[in-house]
């Protein structure tokens, strides 16, 4: 069964294409654009024009009509004739003019899918382990947890306008098959004893510096899971730089502050949350031992598996690089409903999974998928390969075309193909992983891969170690090498993780010199990457879009104090008044810094202060410096003296001040977008038009 099938919102889609016309007709600047169709999921190529579409998959679980909405986007709007599944168990269309993305966002929708936050500084698609649900080794079917988060942190306040964007895994027992290892948040389900909860992991990442993630968590109960996310959320959004965008995703909060020092912060953070969200409810699912049985591994199993459910089998669907065409997508769906079953998954190694499949109707669905070119996995296929240079505007190397030519041998190793360093394909988590990048040899500029080997995000795994950098047209006899060396040299039962732990580093770089040295009567053998029919450039595009857009820190500032407001109200419902006016006090501190910065003023953490800053730098607006000193005397009221009718009063006036500064920010900056960060019941009440609905300011 399909577990989230109304995240869709018309409204916003709505919102988007007034954007669009707005920008079109030169109403709005480009960053201000960039950053709106960033947050619904539309990132821009390197040709102009076009731009990818990308859909958020929960889990990775599709039903029929889902597929067959994406099949009739993807045949309508796109001019290209494949959808590529991503590692994130995403779905991305290519090659969608700019202006047909409002009719694609409304296809998608009447398939209860959305492309919201799907790109941008959000939390990006959510995955798990493919096989929750159907694995004998799970405790739990973290659907059911996955489903949870997706419903609490979508649209949220504290996560629209964070520093960088923050990927979450869900795995459903100890193995983590899901990779909690190279995410920004992992989620295993553990264990411990007779009592059964959630390992956390933080601060994993591949790409620039890669990070092995650490514990913070080591067993929750399930009652927890929501606020210690929240927790990690908001020690991210408080702390990683917001200047050096190179360096704001949470893994370098580590390196900041140390495991200790980091970990103390989370505490800090997560006591917070739990004291303001104590009564929140939370996803709760069934729990259960689990058996000692075989490890399928990341992605979808590589044949037949038979599920915990007697009779039912898991059917894996090896794709090509990711690439699906309509025709497939539309064929799958008609499979489903033929043979009664209820969902597909995506899976993080671009493939596809059929699950709950009869026994006796494996044959027939194997004989309708070979009629689409689509079967079961086969030994050396497990390739992944990132658009590089076919679209993105960070691509260096032509990942697909490579990725197309590589084989993970009779040993079924992962091969893992990235353009760039960012890493989309997960280089340093495959067997043998590459990047792409440009060498200058002879004074020519040369197409390389960078290697790695070895990796494995799952538990009692670890990163690969980094090998020799190969020139592009040498890496096919690299990875023939590498496999060879593995077959000939490995221990009975040795993994490849183990084998290239037993030989070390050092083996690799000694296995490769001849493949890595390039002699000058050599070089016009090695100045074109692969499918290129001229010598190799690094094209300039402008950068690419996953950092996000750049933000201005008084749309921060709202979007923190919105977050503020949500734990002020829970705080004076609980009676806990001291605790809820301190939280008033940080809105008010959080707006008030915010707009004197805008206007060039001082930012000052002492309240008084600050009012007196917003008088200097506002004089034409002196009811918004008076009304903040106004607040700041009746926050500083002794404890005893608070009750729920003078809170009520005080925040109907810091609520009624906010908006008050919202009205003046706008006016400053046409540009600027706030909504989703104020006060909806003063909003709806007073009738306030809304200024957008990206919920991005810029």
């Amino acid at each position: 069964m399909n577990y989230l099938t109304d995240l869709a919102n018309d409204e916003e889609i709505d919102a988007y294409d007034q954007s669009l016309q707005d920008f079109l007709a030169q109403r709005m600047d480009v960053d201000r654009f960039t950053a709106t169709r960033l947050q619904m999921g539309i990132y821009g190529q390197r040709q102009e024009g076009v731009n990818m579409v990308r859909i958020k998959i929960p889990g990775g679980r599709l039903i029929p009509v889902q597929l067959n909405a994406i099949a009739d986007a993807l045949e309508e709007y796109a001019q290209h004739g494949e959808a590529h599944i991503t590692t994130r168990q995403d779905i991305q269309l290519h090659y969608v003019p700019l202006t047909d993305t409002p009719a694609v966002m409304r296809h998608l929708a009447k398939g209860k899918l959305t492309t919201r936050e799907a790109c941008g500084n959000t939390i990006r698609n959510v995955t798990a382990c493919p096989l929750a649900g159907v694995c004998s080794r799970e405790h739990t079917d973290v659907s059911e947890h996955l489903r949870g988060v997706v419903r609490h942190f979508l649209r949220k306040p504290l996560n629209q306008l964070m520093p960088r964007k923050f990927k979450i895994s869900f795995s459903g027992c100890e193995s983590d098959c899901a990779q909690g290892m190279i995410h920004d948040l992992g989620v295993v389900a553990v264990r411990e004893g007779t009592r059964f909860g959630f390992k956390v992991l933080v601060a994993g990442g591949l790409g620039h510096k890669p990070h092995e993630a650490i514990v913070v968590e080591p067993f929750i109960e399930e009652k927890d899971l929501l606020l210690v996310i929240e927790a990690v959320l908001t020690l991210h959004n408080k702390y990683s730089d917001r200047a050096k965008r190179a360096k704001s995703r949470i893994k370098f909060l580590v390196d900041k502050f140390g495991v200790d020092g980091f970990i103390e912060k989370y505490r800090e953070e997560l006591a917070r949350v739990k004291e303001a969200l104590a009564d929140q409810d939370y996803p709760k699912g069934v729990w259960t031992g689990g058996v000692d049985s075989e490890v399928p591994g990341p992605g979808a199993p590589r044949a037949l598996f038979a599920q915990k459910q007697a009779g039912l089998f898991v059917v894996p669907i090896s794709v090509r690089l990711g690439q699906l065409t309509a025709v497939q997508m539309r064929g799958i769906a008609g499979i489903l409903e033929q043979h009664g079953l209820k969902e597909i998954r995506t899976t993080q190694d671009q493939n596809l999974m059929l699950v709950n499949v009869p026994q006796e109707n494996i044959v027939a669905i194997q004989s309708a998928l070979a009629g689409l070119g689509l079967g079961l996995p086969k030994a050396g296929d497990n390739v992944v390969a990132c658009p590089g240079t076919s679209t993105c505007r960070l691509g260096i190397t032509s990942s697909p075309t490579l990725g197309g030519k590589l084989s993970g041998g009779n040993d079924d190793l992962r091969i893992r193909v990235s353009g760039c360093h960012n890493g989309c394909a997960q280089p340093e988590s495959g067997d043998i992983g590459i990047y792409g990048e440009g060498k200058r040899m002879y004074g020519k500029l040369v197409p390389h891969y960078q290697m790695y080997f070895g990796g494995n995000g799952m538990a009692n795994g670890g990163l690969a170690f980094k090998g020799p950098s190969v020139p592009s047209a040498r890496v096919e006899v690299a990875v023939e090498r590498v496999r060879s060396a593995y077959a000939a040299d490995r221990e009975a039962g040795e993994t490849f993780f183990n084998w290239t732990r037993r030989v070390g580093q050092g083996y690799f770089a000694e296995l490769l010199a001849d493949v890595v040295e390039v002699k000058q009567e050599d070089l016009h053998s090695v100045l074109r990457d692969h499918g290129q029919g001229d010598d190799f450039r690094v094209f300039q595009f402008g950068g690419g879009e996953c950092a996000g857009a750049k933000q201005l820190q008084i749309g921060t500032a709202f979007f923190d104090a919105a977050n503020e407001r949500n734990y002020r109200n829970a705080l004076k419902f609980q009676r806990k008044f001291e605790d809820s006016v301190k939280c008033a006090e940080e809105i008010a501190r959080l707006i008030g810094q915010g707009v004197v910065q805008l206007v060039g003023g001082q930012k000052c953490d002492d309240l008084v202060e600050q009012a007196e800053e917003l008088q200097r730098v506002l004089p034409a607006k002196p009811n918004l410096a008076k009304t903040l000193a106004k607040l700041v005397q009746d926050f500083a009221r002794p404890a005893n003296e608070l009750t729920d009718a003078l809170l009520t009063e005080w925040y109907a006036e810091l609520d009624a001040w906010t908006l008050d500064v919202a009205e003046f920010c706008t006016g400053f900056n046409s540009q600027l977008d706030l909504t989703g960060s104020l006060p909806q019941d003063i909003v709806k009440s007073l009738q306030i038009p809304k200024i957008s609905q990206s919920a991005t300011a810029l």
